[in-house]
């Protein structure tokens, strides 16, 4: 059996082991077929199985291959910039059942692990969500208030409480959500792969998928060496849809754009800064467009990323941007070495709203994490898992529309970098609502 190649990553040197299981070979018939081992399709494999319906999940590469392992590893119950209130003005009562999955999002993800005693390196510490200028506080002021209206527990911390969570006066107050935290993402979708077995669930990696299509009454899912047969499909590739084959999906691939994420690992943090900078050992995520995101991991590095324009030694670039960002904020800290650094995709689009895409009858797909697919992949795989199956849909978090992809998507694609210039001019601009 060949091995799979993962990128480099602290994750790969950190995760405990998985064998890659053999590639799909012949027919296979099933009730429900998942394409991508990743949180979504994992999570959807436990749900369906743990309901004891037969699930076969066909992987390209290996579970967590893709936007899974290589992700900051932070689990946040809100999404970028879909706010709970916009989600019912655009979806009505899809669109509140919506606003409940992504406010429990994390505590899914973190129940998920304590239940199958997955080795994720979990830290259910909470999450929060500084701003990075006083105007910023009206903006965290005012997600406090959505969240709260909706039940969820955020708080709204002041300048000096946020001083003492971070260890740090950079930052002016802004909001706190105790279900948050943080996990080795790579080891938690092994986990995952491993529970879904555990329930039954067939998964055949080192298998890219060609095609699917509806044929009669089922789902069929080709591979170069295997056929699955199955009553309802799950499509599972989010930013990695057009990757491994161009034309799986082209109308969902073309409404997203994997945009490059840049993680990193500091050298560990000796004890006497680690009691000072984030002694709650918080996942944090700023205001900032060009994010300032930070946590740390089990072994006491700070696990934090970043992005630079252009395609010039980007890699270097990058890893000293997040360095001296971090050197900003902690003074004490000093400018820190990285001893690992990687990059995955991101699904980008237009308006940072995920979408759920209906494929025919017992079939879906969403797309469009926006860099918050931790916590929300695993919460709508099991809602996808739970369509599949036969659940009615109004009783479920999934406002469906169709795909909107991007006109000329290659040039889209080109220029997505540039973006970043736009977030680091509105970065400077005041929250005034």
């Amino acid at each position: 059996m060949m091995a799979v190649d993962f990128p480099p990553s602290l994750w790969a040197d950190t995760a405990p082991a998985r064998t890659p299981t053999a590639p799909l070979k012949g027919t296979h018939e099933t009730d429900l077929v998942i394409i991508g081992a990743g949180f979504t399709g994992l999570s959807a494999a436990i749900e369906a199985a743990r309901a004891g319906h037969a699930v076969t999940v066909v992987e390209g590469k290996a579970a967590g291959w893709g936007a899974s392992g290589r992700n900051n590893g932070q689990v946040i119950p809100i999404l970028t910039a879909a706010e709970p209130d916009v989600w019912v003005k655009r979806y009505g009562a899809a669109g509140e059942r919506m606003v409940q999955l992504i406010g429990n999002s994390a505590s899914v993800l973190f129940d998920l692990v304590r239940e199958f005693g997955m080795d994720a390196e979990a830290e259910q510490n909470g999450w929060f969500q500084p701003a990075h200028s006083p105007g910023r506080v009206k903006l965290s002021e005012k997600r406090v208030a959505a969240w709260q209206r909706y039940g969820f527990p955020a708080t709204l911390k002041t300048a000096a409480e946020t001083a003492e969570i971070l260890g740090s006066d950079f930052w002016y107050g802004g909001m706190y959500n105790p279900t948050g935290g943080h996990i080795n993402p790579l080891a938690l979708a092994r986990g995952m792969a491993k529970a879904a077995e555990g329930l039954g669930a067939t998964i055949f990696e080192q298998s890219p998928v060609q095609s699917f299509a509806r044929e009669g009454a089922t789902w069929v899912v080709r591979t170069a060496s295997g056929t699955v047969k199955a009553r309802a499909l799950i499509l599972a590739t989010n930013a990695y849809t057009g990757e491994l084959a161009p034309g799986l999906a082209p109308r969902i691939a073309h409404s997203l754009v994997p945009v490059l994420s840049w993680q990193m690992a500091t050298e560990p943090v000796g004890d006497n800064l680690r009691g000072k900078i984030m002694p709650g050992r918080e996942a944090v995520s700023d205001t900032r467009g060009d994010l300032r995101f930070f946590r740390y991991d089990a072994r006491n590095r700070i696990i934090t990323g970043g992005a630079v324009m252009g395609a010039h030694n980007v890699e270097a670039r990058v890893r000293a941007k997040a360095a001296r960002s971090l050197a900003e904020a902690f003074p004490d800290l000093g400018v820190p070495r990285m001893t690992h650094v990687w990059s995955g995709y991101i699904g980008m689009n237009w308006d940072r709203f995920p979408r759920v895409h209906s494929l025919g009858p017992d079939g879906w797909a969403w797309a469009g994490c926006n860099g918050r697919g931790v916590a929300l992949g695993t919460s709508l795989g099991r809602e996808l898992a739970r369509a599949a199956v036969g659940r009615p849909v109004d009783e479920l978090a999934l406002p469906v529309t169709e795909p909107q992809p991007f006109a000329a998507h290659g040039l889209v694609r080109r220029v997505a970098p540039t973006y970043l210039a736009w977030l680091k001019r509105k970065d400077h601009q005041e929250y005034h609502e």
